[in-house]
């Protein structure tokens, strides 16, 4: 629909000439009058009727599609970030899960290490235990056959007997072996026989103890004789090659 307005029409055919002049190179002014140009006032054209109210609902039902789309876009957009949201927490939680369930497995594998590392100790320590306690019944052993023996080369000297170093090996094994024969024994009678081995093992402990005893005490008698002597001879050698005094005087 034309609506056919016209605002207005300025008229600028105002000659130039009323205002100003030239004289010689200069430009005079001729009068101190405003330029205001002629105004023609708004017409509506005749015939035609301009609705309002239908320009002002055109308007509203514009605003309104406008409105109406950008809380459309205002939704969508809100509906997409809190998608992203959730698929943001769900990726967290998933990676919260993913940590939890690495330190768990790594509290595992360290515990089962140091439980490898306690057993693998406990290990060493009593494989060391059971060495240093073999080294030492060898040499409890070593050193009693060596009191032992020369106990009785001292006895067999004595008595006048000799027998080769073999011959004594197997004759105190001879004397210290008894036999086991336990495979028709009950319980009680095993129970009997192990009492009976402990005690034959104090025994044979108890005398080497004696023994050693006994060998110190022989050995310091003996460097106490050796030092006595040694300082008999010191003296008898000072009195035989020094001077006599005699009343007194040095003779």
């Amino acid at each position: 629909m034309s609506t056919g307005l016209v605002l207005c029409f300025v008229n600028i055919a105002v000659p130039f000439k009323d205002f100003f002049r030239y004289k010689g190179n200069t430009l005079i002014r001729l009068s101190s009058r405003l330029f205001m140009p002629n105004l023609v006032p708004l017409k509506i054209p005749d015939g035609e009727k301009v609705d309002f109210d239908d320009i002002h609902r055109k308007r509203m039902e514009k605003d309104l599609n406008e409105l109406q789309t950008l809380i459309v876009a205002h939704f969508e957009n809100r509906k997409k970030e809190e998608e992203e949201l959730m698929s943001l927490k769900d990726r967290m939680e998933q990676r919260r899960s993913e940590r939890a369930e690495q330190l768990r497995i790594r509290t595992e594998r360290e515990k089962e290490r140091q439980n490898r590392f306690a057993e693998e100790k406990a290990r060493k320590e009593e494989e060391e235990d059971l060495k240093r306690a073999t080294e030492d019944a060898k040499k409890k052993k070593v050193l009693s056959s060596v009191h032992f023996g020369g106990y009785l080369q001292k006895t067999e000297r004595r008595t006048g007997k000799k027998q080769t170093e073999r011959e004594k090996k197997k004759k105190i094994l001879s004397d210290r072996r008894k036999s086991l024969d336990i495979d028709h024994l009950n319980e009680e009678k095993l129970k009997e026989k192990v009492d009976e081995l402990s005690q034959c093992i104090f025994d044979l402990e108890a005398e080497k103890f004696d023994l050693l005893d006994k060998f110190k005490k022989q050995r310091y008698e003996i460097n106490v004789l050796r030092n006595r002597v040694s300082d008999h001879q010191k003296i008898t050698k000072g009195v035989r090659g020094g001077k006599g005094k005699v009343a007194g005087r040095w003779k």
